[in-house]
């Protein structure tokens, strides 16, 4: 069996193709063999130690895949079962994995293996930034930064369903293309659009209700400025790096707006809250409301080749890797 894993912190050199032996699963996991990997930028941000842990140490957090093994004390699951999972413990990026019961979803007929793993972290970050963080009614104009990226073409498509105006923010006309497709109204292209000054000039004056910022450092403070007054800034990324620290005061001159840092983690850490937020998430792709564009797809082998794209913006979409 192979697995993917770093013993020190760089970039996509760092990663090896490795033998590993899940062993037999303990008490309350469920044995997968993997079938498609989510590829995702906090996987980049493991690899370099933006997020530190122990090395050494696997990569990923999202996969679909069949139920080979069950441990003890499992139930409502049985070997041959299609299920997917994201995970707060790296380690993904592998053809077999043993993964804790209680955080895995059944994967219904109609969507593929490859669709699960592009949506279990991606589609659930989505709906959380959509139904909790800040929850988007009709009428609402938001500003969606990376909008043809994994979350951002998810996030959009989202968004013009419940009723809201997009703004996307992307990277090049191509990008701009398939933002348009996917639910933007306005398009803004990085380095060639003046952001503050078009996001006024659509808004005529009044500035977002939200902005959802993947990207970190290089658009926080301008992203800041797109607010309308009481407006809530959604950090959830770090692209270009952690944004830099603010004072409140900050927050305060531009019209008390509000600021948070969300994680996807904190919003279903119990098991009725990823069960609802599942049913929402599979309903919605079910449903057409969501279409799942996967990108890119790798052979596990490379998952250096996929990291080195993702960094570049190479991508759109989701990317997958294969066992």
């Amino acid at each position: 069996m192979k697995c993917i894993r770093f013993h020190e912190h760089g970039g996509p050199e760092v990663l090896r193709v490795e033998d590993c032996d899940p062993g037999k699963p303990a008490c309350g996991e469920v044995q997968l063999r993997h079938s498609a990997v989510g590829v995702n930028y906090i996987d980049v941000y493991d690899r370099t130690g933006l997020y530190p842990g122990e090395l050494p140490s696997g990569v990923g957090r999202e996969a679909a895949g069949v139920v080979i093994a069950l441990g003890s004390n499992v139930r409502g699951l049985r070997v041959g079962a299609r299920v997917a999972y994201v995970d707060s413990k790296p380690g993904a990026y592998c053809d077999v994995r043993n993964v804790p019961a209680e955080r895995l979803v059944k994967v219904p007929r109609d969507i593929s293996d490859e669709q699960a793993a592009a949506i279990m972290l991606k589609g659930l970050t989505a709906r959380a930034l959509l139904r909790r963080t800040y929850r988007v009614r009709r009428g609402d104009v938001l500003l969606v930064h990376a909008a043809a990226g994994g979350v951002g073409v998810i996030l959009t498509q989202w968004a013009k369903a419940l009723g809201a105006t997009v703004i996307g923010v992307v990277g090049s006309e191509a990008k701009a293309e398939l933002a348009r497709r996917h639910g933007c109204r306005h398009v803004l292209i990085r380095g060639r659009d003046e952001l503050v000054e078009s996001v006024r000039k659509l808004t005529r004056g009044a500035g977002v209700a939200a902005v959802y910022d993947s990207v970190g450092r290089d658009t926080f403070m301008t992203s800041l400025d797109c607010l309308r007054p009481l407006g809530l800034m959604i950090s959830y990324g770090n692209a270009s790096g952690p944004p830099p620290p603010i004072s409140p005061l900050e927050l305060a001159k531009r019209g008390s707006l509000y600021l948070t840092r969300p994680t996807l983690i904190s919003y279903i850490a119990r098991r009725a809250d990823l069960d609802a937020a599942v049913r929402e998430l599979f309903s919605a792709v079910r449903a057409g409301v969501v279409r799942v564009k996967i990108g890119q797809r790798y052979p596990l082998a490379e998952a250096a080749a996929a990291h080195r794209d993702l960094e570049a913006r190479r991508t759109t979409g989701s990317t997958v890797l294969i066992p």
